[in-house]
């Protein structure tokens, strides 16, 4: 199956869309380098809880794993990124979705990403959830779960053909509490062909949601397989 040029998510098209409202709260989505800097420096800061930096400048990995504080995918092991608020590769459209509430204040925020992949012969617009995380202050009120099932929405949306991710396996109860579906067996390989980095060297499960219908139609060639994201030696694995 031929590959379609990769489509901006509706969310980062030229046109900034209204924010979704939820009671006191507001999803609001920026191309990552265009998040405004208030609301980025709290973006750096709530990473830094999750994954404060070492000595060295490398994120630590210590991440909660409650139900909603999560890490998630990148950033919990210090070879995945160099630190804390770190840029995404802009080759994998970076966009950004943050949960804020009624003073401005950053509850949750999480990173999406894209790529073009190929699978068992098919090629898939891929989109993926990186870097979840959930103010140490604000854990425990749903608001992770919120903002992670608004994520799976918006990504069905984009008209990308499936979102997959890893996960820490304790959290594989919280993404799938927001729709997310275990991939039983399924191991991303990340980094390069020539630098390969596969998710089977943590303890990590795979999250998948299958929305054409050509990914659902072959959901099962994800099972047990091991699936080539490759998305470059900044991101090495989402």
């Amino acid at each position: 199956m031929p590959v379609n040029r990769r489509e901006p998510m509706k969310s980062q098209a030229a046109r900034r869309p209204a924010p979704l409202a939820f009671g006191l709260v507001r999803i609001l989505t920026f191309p990552e380098r265009q998040t405004p800097d208030a609301l980025r420096a709290q973006v750096v800061a709530l990473q830094a809880q999750a994954w404060p930096p070492t000595a060295d400048g490398a994120a630590d990995g210590a991440a909660d794993a409650d139900d909603i504080s999560g890490s998630g995918t990148d950033g919990e092991d210090g070879e995945q990124r160099t630190g804390s608020g770190d840029w995404h590769d802009p080759a994998l459209d970076p966009v950004t979705m943050l949960l804020v509430d009624d003073g401005g204040t950053l509850l949750a925020s999480l990173d999406v990403l894209s790529k073009e992949i190929r699978h068992d012969g098919r090629g898939y617009r891929a989109r993926g959830l990186s870097r979840v995380v959930t103010g140490t202050a604000h854990r425990g009120r749903g608001h992770g779960r919120q903002l992670v099932s608004h994520a799976r929405e918006a990504i069905r949306l984009s008209g990308a053909d499936l979102g997959i991710f890893t996960c820490d396996r304790a959290l594989q109860g919280f993404y799938e509490s927001a729709g997310w579906q275990l991939v039983t067996g399924a191991v991303l390989v990340g980094g390069t062909a020539d630098d390969p980095f596969p998710s089977d060297l943590f303890d990590k499960v795979t999250m998948a949601g299958f929305f054409s219908p050509a990914a659902r139609r072959h959901a099962d060639s994800f099972t047990d397989a091991r699936i080539a994201l490759h998305p470059g030696l900044i991101d090495r694995l989402w």
